[in-house]
């Protein structure tokens, strides 16, 4: 027992030492998850019900158990809280009209009875009546999760005495010590009316006027990491939301209070937008992180605390340190202005700036090399990446040469692909009507450890007259960076130099995602859980790409056995990693114990390749590899799945079921059974006795792909220049209205198809 209480004295002890120390704020929203000891502010308008009488349980509970789960996670939490007025106004207006029904029933002897009224109530009794009702709920709600509570009322003397205050803390240090979350608030029932314009005079003085100002001055106090302060708006705005130009600000950094328009207070408490930011920036300066977010949207408020701590982009964040480059919003904006600019130059003009960017990767491939030499060292070193990623990591001069020859390509087809007319239609006289292909906008482009992808995409791009982002993996960020040196020194030729930019900031993918007025389509190149991911992060962006590459070859039973050895070892050996590798090989029911099938299984073990067995398969052998896990799988290694079919439709009923739509394959010397499998099956890319590795935007000619799509829109399959373009339709007349094609009017409408 003694050993037990010297332990807890010992814990107490340490976690007062370790208080003793404070860093500074954090500088990236991604920071915030190291976040140990937390204040959570909720505004009046957060807890109150819309009708301010009464408390708001639905989303006060979501609350709590957002503060459960952080402080069950070993974090310390702290409550600055509002309601005390409200629930005590509910509990005293039920008293007072309960009294009045009492009063008129004595008296019923009356003709006439007066109509009950509520009198207007003094905010301090309120507060005096709510105080125990509001610590009861919250202790109550904690209790469920395990968690104890602790009352602590506060005035703005507990601050300006010195001997106050150090108990104040010494309390509060107390029951964070315990596991306690203390629920603070002022004591309203006691404190005299705020004085104007005292508030916040300095880093040592801080009138505690409202909650705002008592949690700014209780996390500097405290030497809290993070604030959360919760009301009824999304964060700080640039002037008043509603308002047309208003702008919710994700960044707001010391020194940018100029540029703020302060709208009017919410609609209960006392404080405002004003007091906020003033409290914040107090809070900030004392070296503490900030968060001003809603909690009061239905849509957000039951993950908002949490997701904060996660770093998400929740709100407005205040920092000290703001960086040299601009935010990714200003990178999407300066991309967008300068990308319709590239949209309005003339084809031979994006066309020399792509011949350009070619040239330079041959003219300055020592500065490239030396940088991918810098990162494929820095992976080595870490040692997290596999043989595969490496490979992609990896640049030479005659990959370096490849890219060119194909951005030659892209330079070529430039020329007559934006502005093409698609349909050219005479609906009346002297009316005629055009559709012609148009850049998409903005194309946001994640891709992982391929820095070859960089000046790719951006060929592409500029020959298509699209505005770019990049954001690249961290492991090429040598190679990124001088490659996106090259791409801006060629777009300067045009004066475009900033439609294609990288992005380096700490935005998370996530982030990115939620840029659904500046992007216009995301294009994610990489592993199947990268695209997977930015599918479910997409804020209503289009997503072009490809989740997995489950590829497929069904070996028929008329099939030539020296095919069938050179496309499988080619499809599954060549590039085992690939997107467009053989995952599964079919074969028909009649292979099974023929040479055919000796010489498929001895190929692919003298590849090194190891075999799954599909479940039909394993019943037909006594002896045969591990069954599969999973007949749905993307290996994307030296290893495949081997399964037997009966007919060619059986084949294709597998791949239907368990493929990806990506890249499937027939070897057959049967014309009808190849045709049949290449109209049935429904494919992005359906090859007859060739590689599935063909499946590829440079093999296609067309110089490059930004991805492969597996989705059933305008572009299936590799993704060249003309799968980056959309149209729109120009009609030009001679002063028509739709009136002159009335049943009255003397115009008809022709619809004459004329020559494009």
């Amino acid at each position: 027992m003694q050993k037990d209480t010297d332990q807890v004295l010992q814990s107490v002890s340490l976690c007062k030492y370790n208080n003793l120390v404070h860093a500074s704020s954090f500088a990236h929203r991604s920071e915030l998850r190291k976040a140990k000891r937390i204040v959570v502010k909720l505004g009046s308008a957060v807890v109150t019900r819309g009708d301010e009488c009464g408390l708001a349980l639905g989303r006060l509970a979501s609350i709590v158990e957002q503060v459960a789960m952080l402080q069950n996670q070993g974090r310390e939490m702290m409550i600055v809280t509002s309601g005390a007025v409200a629930f005590g106004k509910q509990r005293l207006r039920h008293e007072i009209l309960l009294s009045q029904s009492v009063r008129q029933a004595l008296h019923s002897g009356n003709s006439q009875h007066k109509e009950m009224s509520v009198p207007v109530l003094d905010a301090r009794a309120c507060a005096a009546a709510g105080q125990s009702g509001l610590m009861a709920l919250y202790e109550a709600m904690f209790t469920q999760y395990s968690i104890c509570t602790a009352q602590v009322l506060v005035t703005n003397l507990d601050f300006q005495n010195d001997k106050k205050r150090q108990n104040l803390n010494s309390t509060l240090q107390e029951l964070l010590c315990m596991n306690i979350v203390p629920i603070i608030n002022t004591n309203d029932a006691v404190v005299a009316p705020p004085e104007p314009n005292s508030d916040l005079q300095g880093v040592n003085v801080i009138s505690i006027k409202d909650n705002d100002s008592l949690a700014a001055r209780l996390a500097v106090e405290m030497k809290a990491d993070l604030l959360i302060a919760l009301s009824d708006v999304e964060g700080l705005y640039s002037s008043p939301p509603g308002t047309d130009d208003a702008k919710l600000i994700d960044i707001f950094y010391l020194g940018d209070q100029q540029s703020i328009t302060y709208g009017t207070k919410s609609r209960v408490g006392i404080g405002g937008m004003e007091a906020k930011v003033k409290a914040a920036l107090w809070a900030l300066e004392g070296g503490t992180s900030v968060i001003i977010a809603n909690g009061t949207n239905p849509k957000v408020t039951g993950q908002v605390i949490t997701d904060i701590v996660e770093g998400k982009k929740v709100g407005t964040f205040f920092s000290e340190l703001k960086p040299a480059g601009p935010s990714v919003e200003e990178q999407t904006i300066m991309a967008r202005n300068s990308g319709r600019i590239l949209a309005s130059l003339k084809p031979a003009q994006r066309s020399e700036i792509v011949f350009h960017l070619a040239e330079l990767l041959t003219e300055r491939k020592d500065e490239i090399l030396a940088a991918n030499k810098l990162d494929m060292e820095n992976a080595v070193r870490a040692g997290h990446l596999p043989s595969a990623m490496l490979k992609r990591l990896s640049l030479s001069s005659s990959k370096l040469n490849s890219l060119a020859k194909g951005m030659h390509q892209i330079a070529v087809a430039a020329q007559d692909q934006v502005g093409r007319v698609v349909r050219r239609t005479r609906v009346a006289q002297s009316l005629e009507l055009e559709q012609v292909t148009v850049p998409i906008g903005v194309l946001l482009v994640i891709f992982e450890a391929r820095p070859d992808c960089l000046p790719q995409v951006s060929s592409l791009a500029i020959a298509s007259g699209n505005a770019l982002l990049l954001k690249g993996g961290k492991e090429a960020a040598n190679t990124n960076r001088v490659l996106h040196q090259l791409t801006q020194e060629s777009l300067s030729l045009q004066g475009v130099r900033e439609a294609v930019q990288m992005v380096n900031t700490h935005e998370e993918v996530e982030d990115l995602c939620r840029l659904d007025k500046m992007i216009d389509l995301i294009i994610p190149r990489g592993s199947s859980q990268l695209v997977q991911d930015i599918q479910h992060a997409a804020n209503g962006i289009p997503v072009l790409g490809h989740s997995e590459g489950i590829c497929h070859i069904y070996v028929d039973s008329d099939a030539s056995v020296d095919k069938v050895i050179k496309i499988v070892r080619d499809s599954k050996c060549d590039y085992p990693a690939a997107c467009n590798a053989m995952e599964t090989l079919l074969i028909h029911r009649d292979i099974l114990r023929t040479p055919m099938f000796d010489r498929i299984i001895e190929m692919l073990r003298s590849e090194r390749v190891k075999i799954h067995s599909g479940p039909r398969l394993a019943s037909f052998m006594t002896f045969c590899p591990s069954v599969a896990r999973s007949l749905r799988r993307e290996y994307g290694d030296l290893e495949c799945c081997l399964e037997v079919v009966d007919s060619v439709l059986e084949a294709v009923e597998h791949i239907h079921k368990f493929g990806s739509s990506h890249t499937d394959v027939i070897i057959t010397e049967n014309k009808e059974t190849a045709e049949q499998f290449l109209q049935q099956l429904d494919s992005a890319c359906v090859f007859w006795n060739t590689s599935s590795r063909f499946a590829d935007g440079y093999r296609f000619g067309l110089g490059a792909e930004v991805g492969i799509s597996t989705a059933h829109i305008h572009a299936r399959g590799p993704v060249g220049l003309e799968g980056l373009l959309t149209t729109k339709w120009i009609l030009r007349g001679d002063g028509h209205t739709v009136a002159d094609f009335s049943e009255s009017g003397s115009m008809e409408y022709l619809h004459e198809n004329l020559p494009v």
